[in-house]
Parts: structure tokens; C-alpha cells; sequence
């Protein structure tokens, strides 16, 4: 397998952990290029649910090392409660072996958490919808060059020096600012450098060590969290996340070059959704929205709160196609469609989504099309599912001009139907 950088297409939430899982099997390595544990990624294997946050997903195969890279902002605690729920399962991660986080990485603080959730509280009705996991904070301290690596936290000198110059600052703008109380630094100390003690075995050069294994021959997965259209820059600006979520962050965040990159698969599923505020032009049929939510389990990983659901939006995906370089598709959750006697798709817009309000300006134009009642779950061949499931994925296949490399038709590591070479 060459190295792959796998990423979602719409607004998160695609599955994309379940296809890393999928390909971790041919990979020596997967890594995280951005973002924090404001997002979760879902695998189940032989019916067992596991959400990861931090880690990347292919923590589960032995073989496979995992790193969280330079563009990841990382919360300690939240870390170390994943590497504890693996161990408990019986699969404890070794430092040097099976975890490497970049010290370039940054840290996720208290107060980063604290100043987010009371700016949103501020924010009231026009609120983003953000997780309040104090990742935008985080983001913002380190492009203004007042943020805290991994390597710092790991080093008891140097965090007891940032904290002095930093928390002064902070504890000025949560007083004076928003009313709360100022946070400690002696405790913030005790309790920070506790925790990078824990974490300092698994901490180093993710860059150099990612460069030896490709020298050595080995296969790289890149894993992005959120969606193209959650992007700082691409996406539906101001309800956003605060990183790149696009293919292309997979370099900087991670540290190689593009001549590196071998294919970029775009996660989608069958329908739509996006979980906080933001334009989602497909979104408003009541019964549809209620159906896809339950048979589709849309709820939050993260906050467990419902996902707004919706059809299928061709010209996102299509976009999302074109901005990320997108060479093959998985489609997830084809399984929820079943059952429903027509399903739409959204082939176009009314209104210009480059206009003044974007996506918040337009309104779908709609294709409808033949459903299907058959259960496709067992389905391991596209020639076994019905005809109009066939149909409605070869309709997809042409509006968002990217070929099918594999479609999940069950929420089990198993349940997929391989297309292409590369999930062979």
C-alpha cells in the first residue's frame, strides 16, 4: 500500500475512523496531522465499540505504530485516559514501540478549556457550537507564539518558566474579562509536570522517526479529524474548527513533503450531517432528519449531542473532491438508507455559494430516486446489492467525479464491500 492520507468530505463524522482501521492493516504507521480530541472516531470490531479521540485509529493492530504529529493539539489528561482504556482492554502501548507523540505538538491547557466555554456562554444565540475542549484557544496560542509543546511539558524547567510568562496573561483576561476566578500556578505545575513525567517515555521526534520508516520502505496512513467544510480556510468561515482539515495540512502537520503522498481518499456517507451551527443546505425535511438519525446512530462521539441529518449534497462532495485531491471514495452508512422508497440527492443549487451569505444563501436542487428495501449488510460484492442501490451508487460515482473504492454497508470492521486495489 502506498501512503495515503484518508479524509472526510463533508462536515465530519464520515467514518473515517472505521476505514483507517482498514487500512492500518497494510500500514507500519498512522498518524494524526490535526486537530485535538474535540472529534471522535468510532470503531467497532467483533461488536465491541471503541471512540478514540487522540489516538489514531489504528491503534488496534500490533504492527502498526501510531503517532500524533506536530499539527495535533494535544490534552494530556484526555491522552492518557485512552492509553488507560486500551490497557484495561488488554492492549497497553509501549513508548518507542507502539506511540510517538511529537514534541512539537501543543498542549491543550486549563485555561485554554475554561476560555472557551466562557466565550460561548458569552456568545449566547450566535454561539459556533464549538466542544468547549479548549482546542481554538490552544490553536490561537500557538500561531501568536505564546503556546506550550509536548517538549515542554515534558521538561519540569521549562513548563515551570512558560507557565510564569503565560498565566499571568491569562488569569488577567479570565478575571477581568469574564469574572472568573484566577487559576493557580503552583498547582497548575504540580499538576502539569505529574503528567508530563507519564507522558515523556512516549514524547520525540515524530518527524525523523515518520522519514526512517518511509527511507526503510514503509507504508504511511494519514488520519485528519473533522471534515473539508469544518477547514479554518475552506470551510463554512465562522463555523468552523481552527485547523486545516484538508488533505494538503497532512504535510505540514505530520512533517513530509507532498512528494510523499501516493492517493488521498474522501470519506462520505450515503446522507449528510453536521453537528453544531452553520449553513447546511440539504438539512430541513423533519421525517427524513428523524429517520437518519436513528437508523443512523447520529449522535455525537464527542458530546454525544444528535447531528443534523440530511441528504446527500453532490456539489460538497464534489468540491471537497476538487480542494483536497481527492483520487478514490468510501461511501459509509449505504446501510441506513434501506427501507425508504425514494432517496434524494441534492445534484445542484439555487443561488451562488460563493455569494455573500456561501452555503447559508442557496437552496438544493433535488434528483430523486428509485429506494430499496433489501438488507445489503452481508453484501461483500457490488454485483450482490439491489438494483437500486446500485444505481443510486453509480448516480453518486458521476456527480461528485471520483471513483468508489469502498462502500460500508454495516458498522463492523467486516461489513464493506472492497472496489479498487488499494482496500483489496
Amino acid at each position: 500500500m502506498p501512503n495515503v492520507v484518508v479524509v472526510g468530505t463533508q462536515w465530519g463524522d464520515e467514518g473515517k475512523g472505521k476505514v483507517v482501521d482498514v487500512l492500518a492493516k497494510s500500514a507500519q504507521a498512522v498518524v494524526r496531522f490535526q486537530g485535538g480530541n474535540n472529534a471522535g472516531h468510532t470503531l467497532v470490531v467483533e461488536g465491541k465499540k471503541l471512540v478514540l479521540h487522540l489516538l489514531p485509529s489504528g491503534v488496534l493492530h500490533e504492527h502498526c505504530v501510531t503517532v500524533i504529529g506536530n499539527g495535533v493539539v494535544v490534552d494530556p489528561e484526555a491522552l492518557l485516559e485512552e492509553m488507560h482504556a486500551l490497557e484495561v482492554m488488554g492492549k497497553p502501548l509501549h513508548p518507542a514501540v507502539d506511540l510517538c507523540v511529537s514534541h512539537r505538538a501543543h498542549v491543550v491547557m486549563p485555561y485554554h478549556r475554561l476560555l472557551d466555554q466562557l466565550r460561548e456562554e458569552a456568545k449566547g444565540d450566535a454561539r459556533i457550537g464549538t466542544t468547549c475542549k479548549g482546542i481554538g484557544p490552544t490553536y490561537e496560542d500557538k500561531v501568536a507564539r505564546r503556546g506550550i509543546t509536548m517538549g515542554q511539558l515534558v521538561d519540569p524547567e521549562q513548563l515551570r518558566a512558560r507557565l510564569a510568562e503565560l498565566l499571568p496573561q491569562k488569569n488577567r483576561i479570565l478575571q477581568e474579562w469574564y469574572g472568573a476566578a484566577a487559576l493557580s500556578e503552583a498547582d497548575l505545575f504540580e499538576r502539569y509536570s505529574a503528567l508530563g513525567a507519564r507522558l515523556k517515555p512516549y514524547v520525540g521526534d515524530a518527524v525523523g522517526r515518520l522519514h526512517r520508516m518511509m527511507a526503510e520502505g514503509g507504508n504511511l496512513l494519514f488520519e485528519g479529524a473533522q471534515g473539508t467544510f469544518l477547514d479554518v480556510d475552506h470551510g463554512t468561515y465562522p463555523y468552523v474548527t481552527s485547523s486545516n482539515t484538508a488533505a494538503g495540512s497532512a504535510c505540514v502537520g505530520a512533517g513530509v513533503g507532498p512528494t510523499h503522498i501516493d492517493e488521498v481518499v474522501g470519506i462520505t456517507k450515503a446522507y449528510t450531517t453536521r453537528v453544531g451551527s452553520g449553513p447546511f443546505p440539504t438539512e430541513g425535511d423533519p421525517g427524513t432528519d428523524a429517520w437518519l438519525r436513528e437508523h443512523g446512530g447520529e449522535f455525537g462521539a464527542t458530546t454525544g449531542r444528535a447531528r443534523r441529518c440530511g441528504w446527500f449534497d453532490a456539489p460538497l462532495v464534489r468540491q471537497a473532491v476538487r480542494l483536497n485531491g481527492v483520487t478514490s471514495l468510501v461511501l459509509t452508512k449505504l446501510d441506513v438508507l434501506t427501507g425508504l422508497s425514494t432517496v434524494r440527492v441534492c445534484t445542484g443549487y439555487e443561488g451562488d455559494p460563493c455569494g455573500p451569505k456561501g452555503l447559508a444563501g442557496v437552496r438544493p436542487i433535488y434528483e430523486d430516486l428509485p429506494g430499496w428495501e433489501e438488507d445489503i449488510s452481508a453484501c461483500r460484492r457490488v454485483e450482490d446489492l439491489p438494483e437500486n442501490c446500485r444505481s443510486y451508487l453509480d448516480r453518486l460515482e458521476e456527480l461528485v467525479g471520483a471513483p468508489l473504492q469502498m462502500i460500508s454497508v454495516g458498522p463492523d470492521r467486516e461489513e464493506v464491500i472492497r472496489v479498487g486495489d488499494l482496500f483489496a
